[in-house]
């Protein structure tokens, strides 16, 4: 399965610093060791969908909802975050990067997180799942499931 390159190099005047392929992500995380990676879908995304399974960087995922099934927003997304980075070796300055399952929602986490002085912050395009197939299925074509990262299940 073809992955594009990232869409953004640098800061992409949209308010987050841009967009990365689900493999660039990976090699990112290999290599920075204060970067974190946050899932904003729902809790019923990560227990029947799956979660990025980040064990060989040496990190777990963040689990942060951008909002509550079936549609309410989550008003203290950037606490619950902020509190999260807490709990981990995160350091002001180093990158991180938002999913979801197809690349909006972590869009607008991203530029939350940069406007409240994170940063530098990405969306992971294509999230975990992509876009819709031909046959209107996801997970196949594009998404960290489709170009073969690890992944879990509950």
């Amino acid at each position: 399965m073809s992955e594009p390159c990232s869409t953004q190099a640098g800061p992409s005047g949209a308010g987050y610093e841009g967009d990365l392929a689900p493999r660039e992500t990976w090699d990112l995380l290999a290599k920075e060791s204060a970067a974190q990676f946050i899932d904003v879908r729902t809790e019923v995304e990560w227990n029947f969908v799956g979660v990025p399974d980040l064990g060989a960087t040496g990190r777990q995922t963040i689990l942060v909802e951008w909002q509550r099934f079936p549609a309410a927003p989550n008003p203290n997304f950037v606490q619950a975050v902020e509190n999260a980075l807490k709990a981990t070796n995160y350091q002001k300055g180093a990158p991180l990067f938002f999913l979801c399952r197809s690349g909006a929602r972590s869009r607008a986490a991203a530029i939350a997180m940069t406007t409240a002085g994170y940063g530098p912050c990405f969306n992971i395009s294509d999230g975990f799942e992509g876009t819709l197939d031909a046959e209107r299925h996801r997970g196949k074509s594009a998404g960290w499931k489709a170009v073969g990262l690890p992944w879990f299940q509950f």
